[in-house]
């Protein structure tokens, strides 16, 4: 399907996400809170798959990149030094007939939210006021007093923690330029108009990895970073027409950028392709801006090559919860099943990402079966997130975990008690074998090791 003509599935979505435990609204017994999300049973178990594979691909599978985890509160004047104090903010107007408010650059993606077929300014009686500049990160007080002396920020990135950091990390575990320090963390922006579920919010996960690398080398390292990364997504599951690169015009560019490029996904519908991934090249900008506020020197020494520098630092960005976002949109899907007239909604995960590895159904409630069923649960726990379900015609339970992702269902019959052995169902082409008891922990790790982001039946030998 092309990119013209993929449909918007974000409502359908978000009523999935609620009624199977993805994605909740925060607070929404009391009417809900603005663009924040609560991640569910299976939202949570997914997004910290997603989490763990950034990290095994970024930190553990790597000898040149180092974790961190900085502190969200952070002293003031390194907001100022990164340019967030002055600069971090978007131009607001006010409409004062309907209260609402806009991004000024962004009034033509804008609908009136009392006439939603017309832009801000085109209903008769819009007032609209003049843009002011509206600064986007949260302010509170650290201490009982709250005056300017005690202002500090909720963090609206996790890149300065590692740019203060430099030179404990570097010193600390000995590494040598070329090297990447790496973190996963909330950051909290203002948002003026936040929204399409859980794309654009005013709190977030970053995974963010700043690469430091000797002036010179940095658009060789940026070139390896940004395959690197594509790749990445590509490993997710995520269909290879649905990314693109987006390179920065000049415009868009930072003035302390050398070269950046977004990966783009296709979300579908009037969102189409947005931002799930940054890859920068901020040359020195960051550590030079800290030397200068901090009056502490940044520089690596270079021992081997009697050299001393700031380094320059290739940066990759992505959100967790728009990668997440990505997966889900992606996997997304409703197709007629031969034989059955309502056909079935399918999250087609990739099994290593699915919150829930495998369902374990009795096919029936007495002849031993549940308690096979049970003991056969508890022994997949000890390796795999497994959902026993003993409740309804074995077909709808099926299809609970269809919509759940869940790439394995397990069943328990009346030759499973006498043979000792299961089917074992897959997801995606409803094949079925059958597998001796004592094989099902190596059958469904073979699938899992194997990264295949389909868990066809063919694979099964």
């Amino acid at each position: 399907m092309s990119a013209a003509n993929r449909p918007d599935v974000l409502d359908s979505l978000v009523s999935l996400a609620k009624r199977r435990g993805f994605i909740f609204q925060s607070s929404e017994i009391y009417g809900g809170t603005g663009s924040v999300w609560d991640y569910g049973p299976l939202g949570v178990e997914l997004k910290n798959n997603v989490k763990q594979r950034w990290w095994n691909a970024m930190v553990r599978e790597r000898d040149d990149v180092e974790g961190l985890d900085a502190a969200i509160l952070m002293h003031p004047r390194v907001w100022e030094a990164s340019g967030h104090v002055s600069g971090f903010s978007d131009p607001l107007i006010d409409c004062k007939a309907c209260k609402a408010r806009f991004r000024a650059d962004k009034l033509t993606d804008a609908a009136c939210p009392r006439k939603p077929s017309k832009k801000p300014g085109e209903h008769t009686d819009c007032q609209l006021t003049e843009p002011r500049q509206f600064n986007l990160m949260f302010k509170t007080f650290m201490g009982p007093v709250e005056d300017s002396a005690a202002v500090v920020y909720l963090r609206p990135e996790t890149a300065q923690g590692i740019f203060v950091n430099f030179l404990n990390v570097q010193q600390a575990t000995r590494q040598k330029v070329p090297f990447g320090i790496a973190q996963i963390g909330k950051a909290f922006r203002n948002e003026i108009t936040p929204g399409n579920f859980t794309f654009r919010t005013r709190e977030f996960e970053q995974m963010e990895m700043q690469f430091f690398v000797e002036p010179g080398t940095d658009m060789e390292h940026f070139e390896r970073w940004k395959q690197a990364r594509l790749d990445w997504h590509l490993a997710l599951g995520l269909d290879r027409d649905r990314l693109e690169f987006h390179q920065h015009t000049e415009k868009e560019l930072a003035h302390y950028a050398r070269a950046a490029f977004d990966i783009n996904f296709d979300f579908g519908g009037t969102l189409g392709f947005q931002e799930i991934e940054g890859v920068h090249n901020r040359s020195d900008f960051d550590l030079r801006q800290h030397q200068e506020f901090s009056s502490k020197k940044l520089e690596y020494v270079d021992q081997a090559n009697n050299k001393r520098y700031l380094p320059y630092v290739i940066e990759t960005s992505v959100g967790a919860d728009r990668v997440t976002l990505a997966i889900l949109v992606n996997a997304l899907r409703e197709e007629a099943v031969p034989g059955e007239q309502e056909g079935r909604t399918v999250m087609g995960l990739h099994p290593a990402l699915a919150p829930i590895k495998a369902g374990v159904f009795p096919l029936t409630k007495k002849d031993g079966q549940p308690e096979m069923a049970e003991r056969l649960a508890t022994a997949l726990r000890k390796k795999f997130n497994v959902f026993y379900d003993e409740a309804g015609a074995i077909g709808r339970r099926y299809r609970r975990q269809d919509e759940a992702g869940t790439p394995f269902g397990i069943t328990v019959d009346g030759d499973s008690t006498a043979n000792d052995d299961v089917t074992i169902r897959f997801r995606d082409d409803m094949g079925q074998i059958r597998v001796s008891t004592s094989k099902v922990v190596e059958v469904l790790t073979n699938y899992l090791e194997a990264d295949h982001p389909r868990a066809d039946a063919a694979r099964a030998g």
